[in-house]
């Protein structure tokens, strides 16, 4: 069975899409001031092993920038984003900028895990970073072979 991460055409595959992502939201008014501030160098890698690790990839984000409280700390307590709808549609975007929604079944799911990610855990704690419990694991939406493993609502390659 092929993962979602194989799908996608592997790390390099994710890396290419976190790097259109990442170039789509640096050029939208809204959703690119969540970058004004600055942001980490190697941003693009790290979201590309992130994604990887959650898609069926080795545990490469979590063995060493950290585990999901963290990744969920560095989005939290800045208030409420409405406007994620926004950063959704650069993911959809940059799906069509590296060739990855000519494949429906694919593009769906990518599609659901990053509106479920973005909507649900990067947005559940705007308060306070302080409100992110401690020990949170990636989740993860590994493809056709792991359905227990996938959060609520992403669909499945074979679905």
């Amino acid at each position: 069975m092929q993962t979602v991460l194989e799908a996608a055409g592997g790390k390099d595959g994710l890396r290419h899409l976190a790097d259109a992502w990442h170039r789509r939201v640096m050029a939208d008014d809204v959703v690119g001031h969540a970058f004004s501030h600055g942001f980490h160098p190697r941003h693009v890698e790290r979201l590309a092993a992130y994604w990887a690790e959650s898609l069926g990839g080795p545990s490469a984000y979590s063995d060493s920038d950290g585990d999901e409280t963290t990744v969920v700390k560095m989005h939290s307590g800045n208030g409420e984003h409405d406007e994620m709808d926004r950063a959704i549609g650069c993911f959809d975007q940059a799906l069509v900028d590296v060739g990855l929604a000519d494949d429906g079944p694919l593009r769906q799911v990518l599609h659901d895990y990053f509106a479920w990610a973005t909507t649900t855990m990067m947005a559940r704690y705007h308060q306070s970073a302080d409100d992110v419990p401690k020990g949170l694991s990636i989740p993860h939406c590994h493809g056709r072979d792991s359905r227990s493993k996938t959060p609520p609502g992403i669909k499945h390659l074979a679905d």
